[in-house]
């Protein structure tokens, strides 16, 4: 853990001194190499217990499929970047690389945190980076809107949280999440005691975001550049449910119960109301967020049952609908670049324009609807599952939802891939290798937690 860090110090370093045209290939090995050290932690954790770094870092079973995760969209948003980017004059393109290595490093140190003080330092430190993305290389003139939704939803929804860690501290004298979770109790009255759980979570439910709290994220993705999109997508909102994992282990919430009722009914008919939203998008890549707003409140709910099904399912969602919507980003930028529009009436017949991009968008589109033997299909049942059997009256709503989701996924295959091409796509460029390769990087990792998900994610055994 310590070394990935080294390693992005020095690639940071590396973009400032890299002469210009060197810069992408050297940066972009320089990644891959980061990913490839990251993937040693999977095996390293197969319990609830902490693997200590030192006395403010350390690793759980929790928090390495997150970091692994972070590292390894590093070199897939570099390589997505660079047909567009690369034109850019070379003050530019380091200072986007960089922006890119700092939101990587910022995501390792805030899933390795063991103080929740680095922990609230380090998750506040992605905003600055991701709204300079967004605001600076944005496509429109709305950018600069979308970056006032992101700052302002983030930043105001953390203040809350920063609240309730002076509050730990002033009662605890202690902000080491192992010693909170050894010594935080009953010991507060119940009316306090939910006062301190709402402000907690509220940074969260926003990061996430869960229907309700999610007007920033489709202006964020729709203006963001593809990596911005990307990162966004893949790792900023499961900031969110790492955080309410850990609340959860934190927090007696045995006696929040009616609080926890309550959210994860709320959280369950987000998701389906999310679901139909995303049925009368003409935007392609608001589409996509939307559907992210709805697999997110799905994790949401799942977390707030509290069970050991609803707790694994949770972490297998977040890291495969990470690879999903990062692919189909992706796919949707390839588009873009082609017809330079996202509207779906539009972006359509590409079946035969670009007829080797079709496998890709069919394979990502099943894995989001969560088609077998997909990891989506494993976390949607794990939470599907543990909302049932906690209270059955919420079959009809997350059935609803999960069919809805089926639907627009569908949708978006046979609208862009099957319907008659438009006049105007007549000489378009055929796919670069370079797509069908960073489209590939998504897959293999969803392969391979298809061939084994219990060593790679599913390792989190309730406390």
């Amino acid at each position: 853990m310590i070394t990935l860090i080294f390693i992005t110090l020095g690639i940071m370093l590396t973009t400032i001194i890299t002469p210009p045209n060197k810069l992408w290939a050297t940066i972009t090995i320089q990644t891959v190499v980061l990913s490839f050290f990251s993937l040693f932690l999977i095996n390293n954790h197969w319990a609830s217990s902490w693997h200590t770094l030192s006395s403010i870092l350390a690793l759980d079973s929790i928090s390495t499929p997150l970091a692994v995760l972070s590292c390894w969209l590093a070199p897939l948003a570099l390589l997505a970047s660079k047909g567009h980017t690369n034109k850019n004059p070379s003050t530019n393109q380091r200072t986007f690389i960089l922006l890119i290595i700092i939101i990587t490093t910022a995501l390792i140190i805030t899933f390795a945190s063991l103080e929740l003080i680095l922990f609230y330092v380090a998750f506040e430190t992605t905003l600055i980076p991701t709204l300079i993305l967004i605001t600076r290389w944005g496509a429109q003139m709305e950018r600069f809107q979308a970056g006032l939704y992101f700052i302002f939803y983030t930043l105001f929804g953390s203040l809350p949280l920063l609240i309730s860690l002076i509050f730990f501290y002033s009662n605890m004298s202690s902000l080491s999440i192992p010693n909170i979770e050894l010594i935080w109790g009953n010991e507060l009255p119940l009316d306090t005691l939910s006062i301190w759980w709402a402000l907690s979570i509220i940074a969260f439910l926003v990061k996430m975001p869960i229907y309700g709290f999610h007007l920033w994220l489709p202006k964020a993705h729709v203006e963001a550049p593809v990596a911005g999109s990307m990162i966004l997508a893949a790792i900023l909102l499961k900031l969110g449910g790492y955080g309410l994992l850990r609340l959860i282990t934190i927090f007696s919430t045995s006696s929040l119960y009616l609080i926890t009722l309550v959210l994860t009914v709320f959280c369950a008919w987000g998701a389906l109301i999310t679901s139909i939203i995303c049925i009368r998008q003409t935007d392609l890549k608001a589409l996509i967020a939307y559907s992210s707003v709805g697999h997110m409140s799905i994790v949401a709910a799942g977390i707030f049952s509290q069970t050991t099904w609803g707790l694994n399912g949770a972490l297998m969602l977040m890291i495969a609908h990470g690879l999903v919507s990062s692919a189909l980003f992706c796919l949707a930028n390839t588009v873009y670049e082609r017809n330079s529009t996202r509207t779906l009436a539009i972006t359509r017949g590409f079946k035969l324009v670009l007829p080797l991009s079709t496998i890709w968008w069919l394979l990502m589109c099943a894995a989001n609807l969560g088609l077998p033997p997909s990891p989506n299909l494993i976390g949607e049942i794990l939470i599907l599952s543990s909302l049932i059997n906690w209270s059955i009256w919420l079959f009809p709503i997350v059935g609803l939802a999960t069919v809805f989701g089926a639907i627009y996924s569908l949708l978006v295959f046979q609208i862009s891939q099957n319907n008659s091409t438009s006049p105007f796509l007549t000489n378009t460029p055929q796919s670069l290798t370079r797509e069908h390769l960073l489209i590939l990087l998504h897959t293999t990792p969803l392969i391979l937690i298809i061939i084994n998900p219990t060593s790679s994610l599913i390792t989190w055994l309730k406390k």
